[in-house]
């Protein structure tokens, strides 16, 4: 396809042959002008990812990602490129040798699971639930890939078992994630996000059904669809998300991650021991890795000094870190790591 001429050879230069309903000229400009919105939506994330303190770019890092996945994904349909030839049992007129394009779910195997990590790092859910939830996504996509490249009724087995996982993971998303992110404060943003994000998992089993699973809809009208549902699910919900961040407190919903290493932001000294689970940006995770590397004596004499006065203990310590303002207790640390 020329970068400079407007018409689209794209489907002349990789030509179709063995099929019956294909892709269309019209079908790969709208999948080009998907592309395009990926792209550009790629390239604001990262740019803005730049701006974003480092303890507050994880959603920035996840969705650089995902937006890139997908635009090289739809950049291969638009192509008409990553593709196989599959007989179809319910053609309905449409044809008996459907284009089925396999780089449509490659995009989904890693989308589905970023979105629903995304919702457990806000939510604040355990790490067990939030790869499960990875799992079940997985297991969704992969299901309907089969399903897809199935050409008997069997594929509605497959088809079956794709979607029983897709509510498994609604009710996880939905009703225990939401309960979580209530306990940190954030149960409206949150319910917008689970919602917008689950309303369009609805219809993608329908959009599967008509098009890949039963053929009624061609490959063009397949890609509308499916081009929608993903440009509402990735570009439009990542900003989403960063535009509700604004208010988040990162520390507070334990997502702070830089926090827990060295940071050019926080200041961190190496203590030669850094904790790796998401409370390690908690007061007294850093005090309880000092003691661990430094003799009590000379963090009770700088604590003394500034008049904090209590016996050489880590429940102590933990108590102080509890009831005093965070920065005060780094500062005291950084002092005692100093002299």
């Amino acid at each position: 396809m020329s970068l400079i001429g407007r018409a689209n050879t794209a489907l002349n230069t990789n030509t179709v042959t063995g099929v019956d309903e294909a892709l269309s000229v019209h079908g790969s400009d709208w999948l080009w002008a998907v592309t395009a919105i990926y792209v550009l939506s790629f390239i604001v994330l990262l740019v803005l990812s730049f701006a974003a303190k480092e303890s507050e770019r994880v959603f920035h890092y996840l969705f650089t990602f995902t937006l890139l996945v997908g635009a090289i994904t739809y950049y291969a349909q638009a192509s008409d490129l990553g593709w196989s030839a599959v007989e179809q049992i319910d053609h309905l007129g449409n044809g008996i040798v459907r284009q089925m394009f396999y780089a449509k779910y490659i995009n989904w195997v890693v989308a589905f699971p970023s979105l629903a990590l995304g919702l457990g790092l806000i939510s604040g859910v355990s790490w067990t639930t939030i790869f499960c939830n990875i799992a079940i996504a997985w297991y969704w996509v992969i299901s309907y890939l089969v399903s897809a490249y199935t050409t008997t009724a069997y594929k509605w087995g497959f088809f079956a078992f794709g979607t029983f996982s897709w509510l498994i993971l609604a009710m996880s998303t939905i009703n225990e994630s939401r309960e979580a992110a209530a306990l940190l404060g954030i149960e409206r943003d949150y319910l917008f996000l689970a919602g917008w994000l689950n309303l369009l998992w609805l219809l993608y089993p329908i959009a599967f059904g008509l098009t890949d699973g039963g053929n009624v809809i061609g490959v063009t009208g397949g890609f509308v669809f499916f081009g929608v549902l993903d440009l509402l699910m990735v570009p439009v919900l990542t900003f989403a998300v960063l535009f509700f961040a604004r208010n988040w407190d990162y520390r507070k919903l334990n997502i702070a991650f830089s926090d827990s290493r060295p940071s050019r932001e926080s200041g961190d000294v190496d203590l030669g021991k850094h904790l790796t689970s998401r409370h390690a940006s908690r007061p007294e995770a850093k005090i309880g890795q000092l003691l661990s590397s430094r003799p009590f004596e000379r963090l009770n004499q700088q604590l003394n000094h500034a008049g904090l006065l209590f016996e050489l203990e880590l429940d102590g310590l933990r108590l102080l870190a509890l009831i005093n303002d965070k920065r005060a207790i780094d500062f005291l640390i950084a002092q005692t790591l100093i002299q």
